[in-house]
């Protein structure tokens, strides 16, 4: 079924959380975004994620490890290549980043993290546009941290084609995630899944939790925004994520119907936020945006030497966010 586009309301320009709560809602049943609806059947939910940092614990970090993107139809190819991302607290970035060397907050240098390369590239500060998407999705996250995982500029360039927010309760379990895809063309568009309140721990949940293996996220939305001119429209794309801690892994397994087509993923493992893992991450792997955008492009080149069939690209959705569901 194809999404429908509603209308969003402009984010407002104070501080604000949702006060209509509809936890692990389906996409069909919240007004204000765009719906997706997927063909395929609904497993059982999994349950959310605790967070197992403690709370005082700085939750700024670098995440260095591994993209491998793998086509299992029609032309088969597989990309890898190392890259970092930074993991930033919405509210507490700035001043994690302040007294870094390499890393500064919107000037240039050897790596910038700027918020407006992300959201709707506005001055409204990001968690304020992410609060008003939650909230027209009917969630809300009480004043809970939202955090983003993203790459940062390199040399005063920057390219994120994904980029994942991590919106969090008080008590540190995951409320939603949204996924933020940027295409080539320097178009945005987001899906926003939210994630189902978990039941109480019985015996064998604690047990995971205290030894450390984190539930999994799984989740699903109708594809709603064209990225590739390789890829069909009429697509599915299923979330699978383990949320940051001493790890951090996001997988997007695409599929046309029940027919698997692309697998993207990026696992890393935590690094703290320093000038010395910053340094260390630049020189080995250096020019990283400018290295991911030369891949995607690679790739493409690769995709028409193949016989690869070019899709024109449409109009992008007219609302910025298209609502998945839990799988």
């Amino acid at each position: 079924m194809s999404a429908t586009q509603q209308s969003s309301p402009a984010p407002p320009r104070g501080r604000g959380t949702a006060r209509r709560v509809v936890e692990g809602a389906d996409a069909g049943t919240v007004s204000g975004v765009a719906p997706s609806t997927p063909s395929a059947k609904r497993p059982p939910r999994s349950p959310s994620p605790v967070s197992l940092r403690s709370p005082g614990e700085d939750q700024n970090a670098l995440y260095i490890g591994e993209v491998v993107h793998h086509r299992v139809v029609g032309i088969r190819h597989t990309l890898r290549y190392r890259l970092y991302m930074l993991l930033l607290d919405l509210d507490t970035a700035e001043d994690a980043i302040r007294p870094l060397r390499w890393l500064r907050n919107g000037a240039f240098g050897l790596m910038t993290w700027r918020a407006r390369d992300h959201g709707d590239r506005s001055d409204t500060p990001l968690r304020i546009q992410v609060e008003h998407h939650l909230s027209a999705a009917g969630i809300d996250v009480a004043g809970g941290p939202i955090r983003l995982l993203c790459m940062p500029r390199i040399l005063g360039y920057g390219f994120n084609p994904l980029a994942v927010y991590f919106c969090h309760r008080p008590d540190g379990t995951l409320a939603a995630l949204l996924y933020e895809v940027t295409n080539t063309f320097n178009e945005r568009h987001s899906y926003l899944v939210a994630v189902p309140n978990p039941p109480p721990l019985g015996e064998g949940d604690r047990e995971a939790v205290e030894g450390g293996r984190r539930a999994v996220v799984r989740q699903t939305t109708g594809k709603t925004f064209f990225v590739s001119p390789f890829m069909d429209m009429a697509l599915t794309y299923d979330f699978t994520v383990h949320a940051p801690d001493d790890a951090v892994s996001v997988v997007v397994a695409v599929r046309r119907g029940e027919t698997p087509i692309l697998t993207a993923s990026f696992a890393g493992t935590r690094r703290p936020l320093t000038d010395a893992a910053l340094f260390r991450a630049w020189l080995t792997h250096p020019l990283l945006t400018w290295k991911v955008m030369f891949g995607i492009h690679w790739e493409a080149l690769l995709g028409m030497l193949k016989g690869a069939r070019y899709r024109e690209r449409g109009k992008p959705p007219v609302h910025p966010v298209t609502l998945g569901r839990a799988r």
